[in-house]
Parts: structure tokens; C-alpha cells; sequence
């Protein structure tokens, strides 16, 4: 076969299917662009329920993964194709893969048994293992969480379930505990006048219960203090680090002495020489940063879009009729 009757044979194909060709990217097109709006809209509708967030994007998930699926079958029976066949096909491909994949599968199931129970709820932090983090999302396999430091760690919801879960943001109060060791000289009923008066001094602490401090061990070089107090669960990392920095610093007004090890220390004598780099550090130069704006329709503002739209449409046509009554005034 020569190159013309390709040519020919593309041709044919193309005039005896035009109609059909049309339809399908028109399908394509348009089928695209409802299955984001639809997607969007069912966005909107749930953020404006008390549903949880976790449970929202969840749900969005599977509706989106559903309207793809028919959106793509509508496209196979625009261009010809037996849906039926494809379905009983799609069918058994599922259960082979059912079969292959079932740790995915755990997962998914694991995921839906979290948004279920509301184990969790997204911004809460959580201990899993070694792991600890503020969780921002999940989905179908995993639950994503962001650690103190910006590290994003992704662990599977099988995981989560057959572990033991630390929620440390599921109730709105938190006890901060505090161990304080002392040198055995130091009076008991001072540490404790002096523990409790800084944990009542700050009113993010509530008084209710009360702070508390008693000693609680006779250590071999010193004797530790326990004590508490309770706060709002926003408030636990200021109100800890609050109580040891005043503690500290009222020991030392008080003169009480904090034991430590004993180290053995030697005297060098020979000269070290530490090699450094005599230039002075560079001159700050600011990173250029560009923003991003991406477009989606899943996401947009649907009424700022048609609003912008129309605003635009409105200023060209009063531009047009200034421009238009210029043109009146200079004949």
C-alpha cells in the first residue's frame, strides 16, 4: 500500500465520520468542563455544612472518581463502543485486582473506617509511632500530616488503625506536666511555694483544678519535684515553656541550686589554631519568589468568575460608547 491510498483511507475515514468526530470532542469538551463544575459546585455545598473537613475532601474524592468513570463511558458509547461489554470487562478487571491489591484495598477501607468513626479531624495533632505531626489531609490510602519542622509524612490508614493513635488536639484542655530536680539541701516547701505561685502567675493556666507541685523522688544526687497544671489545648506549648523559664529564673533568685554531673576537666597546653576564612560574610540578596496562580475549575469562585466577566464585559461596552461619542463631537 502506497502513501495515496493511506491518504485516501484517512480521508474516507474522516468525511464518512465527521459528524461523529465532532460529537465526541464536543462530548470531550463540554463533558470536561461539567464534571469540574459539578465537582466545584458539590465543594461549595459541603463547605457550607458542619461536616468535617477530612470528611468533605473525602467525599469529594469519591464523587469525582465516580463522575470520571461515567464521564469516560460516555465517551466510549459516543464513538461507538458497547458500554455492556466494557462494564462486565471492568468488572472482573476489579476483582483481579481486588485480589492482587488487597494492602491497597485495606487501605482504602482502613480510610473510610477514620472518616467513620471520626477519629480525628483535620488540624488536630497526632502521635503515631515516632511519627508526630498536625494532620492537613486524607484520602483513599493515606493520611498526610506536617511535623513542627514543615516535613510532610504520609502514612498509610492501615497503619493508623492497627497502631496506637496519640490525639493530643481531641479534647479542648491539656495537663502540662513538670519534673524539677533540686539539691537535697534546698528546702521542699519553698520549691513548691515557688513552683505553684509561677504556674498561677499566667493566665493561660486555669485554676481550676488547681496547680500542683509535690515531691515526688529522693534521687542518689537530687530530689525531683512533679508538678502540673492545665490549659487550653492551643495554649500547651506556651504555657510550657513559660513555667520552666520563670522556674528557672526564680531557683536562681532564690538561690537554689540544680545538681549535675561532675566532669573531669584537663588542661591543654599546646597552642590549637583553628583554621577560619577571614572574609566577611555577603551582603543579604533577597530570593525572587514568583507566585503561582494556577486555574482550576474544581476549586474557582464560580460567581467571581461570571462577575469579573461581566464587570469586563460592561467597561468594553462603555468604552465603546465613549469612543463612539467621541467620534459624534469631532464631526
Amino acid at each position: 500500500m502506497d502513501f495515496k491510498e493511506i491518504w485516501q483511507s484517512i480521508k474516507n475515514f474522516f468525511t464518512n465520520n465527521i459528524w461523529g468526530i465532532v460529537t465526541f470532542f464536543a462530548v470531550l469538551v463540554i463533558g470536561f468542563v461539567v464534571v469540574k463544575i459539578l465537582i466545584n459546585v458539590t465543594r461549595k455545598i459541603l463547605g457550607k455544612t458542619k461536616m468535617e473537613k477530612i470528611t468533605q475532601q473525602f467525599l469529594i474524592t469519591t464523587f469525582k472518581l465516580i463522575l470520571y468513570l461515567v464521564f469516560v463511558l460516555i465517551l466510549l458509547s459516543t464513538i461507538g463502543i458497547e458500554i455492556s461489554g466494557i462494564i462486565t470487562a471492568l468488572s472482573a478487571a476489579v476483582l483481579a485486582i481486588g485480589m492482587a491489591l488487597q494492602t491497597i484495598i485495606s487501605n482504602v477501607a482502613n480510610g473510610i473506617v477514620i472518616v467513620a468513626t471520626h477519629m480525628f479531624k483535620k488540624g488536630d495533632f497526632i502521635t503515631v509511632g515516632s511519627d508526630s505531626g498536625s494532620i492537613v489531609d486524607i484520602n483513599f490510602l493515606f493520611t498526610t500530616i506536617i511535623t513542627t519542622d514543615n516535613k510532610k509524612i504520609t502514612i498509610p490508614n492501615s497503619a493508623i488503625v492497627n497502631s496506637n493513635v496519640i490525639n493530643a488536639g481531641a479534647n479542648p484542655k491539656r495537663r502540662v506536666d513538670f519534673t524539677f530536680s533540686v539539691a537535697y539541701e534546698t528546702d521542699v516547701e519553698t520549691v513548691k511555694r515557688i513552683v505553684t505561685e509561677v504556674m498561677t502567675s499566667n493566665g493561660k493556666i486555669d485554676l481550676d483544678p488547681k496547680p500542683f507541685c509535690r515531691l515526688k523522688v529522693l534521687n542518689s544526687s537530687s530530689i525531683d519535684f512533679f508538678a502540673n497544671c492545665w490549659c487550653d489545648s492551643e495554649d500547651y506549648w506556651d504555657v510550657y515553656y513559660y513555667v520552666i523559664e520563670n522556674v528557672y529564673n526564680e531557683f536562681k533568685k532564690n538561690k537554689i541550686s540544680i545538681p549535675y554531673n561532675q566532669l573531669e576537666i584537663r588542661n591543654r597546653v599546646d597552642d590549637v589554631e583553628m583554621p577560619y576564612n577571614p572574609e566577611k560574610l555577603p551582603e543579604r540578596v533577597e530570593k525572587e519568589r514568583n507566585e503561582k496562580k494556577a486555574f482550576d475549575l474544581e476549586t474557582a469562585n464560580l460567581a467571581d468568575i461570571f462577575h469579573k466577566k461581566s464587570k469586563k464585559k460592561s467597561g468594553e461596552k462603555k468604552a465603546k460608547e465613549k469612543k463612539n461619542k467621541d467620534k459624534n463631537i469631532g464631526k
